[in-house]
C-alpha cells in the first residue's frame, strides 16, 4: 500500500513538474528571436511529452486506480476521489489527442526551410492547452492535500422512510454532488467543443 502511495504521489508530482517544463519551453519558442533557441525548445518539448509527460500521465492514472480499488477509501464512496478520476481521465484523452501537434512542432523545426509563422501558430495552440493543463494538475494535487466534499452517503430503504425502491441504495443528494455533476457537464462540453472545432483534423494536418 505504501509502495503505491508513494509511486502515485512521485509520478503525480513529477508530471506536474513535466508540464510546468513544458510550458517553460513553450514560451521560451513563442519569445525566443535565435533560431537555434526555438528549434531546440521544440525537440526538448517532443521528448518531454513522448518520454516523461505521457508515461507519467499513465503511471499516475493507474497507481491512483490501484490506490483506490486496494484501500477501504474505495473508488466510489468519495466525491473528491471521483473527481480526481475524472480530472485525469479527461486530461490523459487531451494529452492524447495532442501528442500529435507536439510532433509535428519538432518536425517543422528541424526542417530546413524554417517556417517560423506556421511554427509559431503551433506553439500557440499547444501553450493555450498546456497552461490549462498545469492548472488542472494543480487542483488535483490541491484536492488530494484537502480532500473536500462530505463523503457518498449510501442508504437502504427503511420501513420509516420514504426512499425509492426496496433492496437499492441511493445516493443521498448533498451539495458536493451537485458541484460533482456540475464539473462533470463543463468538462464534456470544453472536449467537445473543442472536437467540433476541428481540434483532430487540425491537429493531423
Amino acid at each position: 500500500r505504501k509502495f503505491v502511495l508513494t509511486s502515485h504521489i512521485s509520478f503525480s508530482v513529477g508530471w506536474f513538474g513535466a508540464v510546468a517544463a513544458f510550458v517553460a519551453l513553450n514560451i521560451t519558442a513563442l519569445t525566443s528571436e535565435n533560431i537555434e533557441t526555438i528549434r531546440s525548445a521544440y525537440f526538448s518539448m517532443n521528448l518531454i511529452g513522448w518520454y516523461i509527460i505521457l508515461p507519467f500521465c499513465f503511471v499516475s492514472l493507474l497507481t491512483g486506480l490501484v490506490q483506490s480499488l486496494g484501500t477501504q477509501r474505495g473508488l466510489f464512496k468519495h466525491y473528491w476521489i471521483l473527481v480526481k478520476l475524472f480530472l485525469t481521465v479527461c486530461s490523459t484523452i487531451l494529452l492524447l489527442i495532442h501528442m500529435q501537434l507536439i510532433s509535428r512542432g519538432a518536425t517543422m523545426a528541424s526542417e530546413t526551410v524554417f517556417q517560423n509563422a506556421e511554427l509559431r501558430d503551433i506553439g500557440t495552440q499547444l501553450l493555450t492547452k498546456a497552461g490549462p493543463a498545469l492548472l488542472v494538475l494543480l487542483i488535483t494535487i490541491i484536492i488530494s492535500v484537502y480532500k473536500p466534499w462530505s463523503k457518498i452517503q449510501l442508504r437502504q430503504k427503511s420501513d420509516n422512510k420514504l426512499t425509492t425502491m426496496e433492496g437499492k441504495k441511493v445516493i443521498k443528494k448533498s451539495w458536493g454532488f451537485k458541484i460533482l455533476i456540475g464539473l462533470i457537464i463543463l468538462i464534456i462540453i470544453f472536449i467537445i467543443r473543442h472536437l467540433a472545432g476541428g481540434g483532430m483534423n487540425r491537429h493531423s494536418h
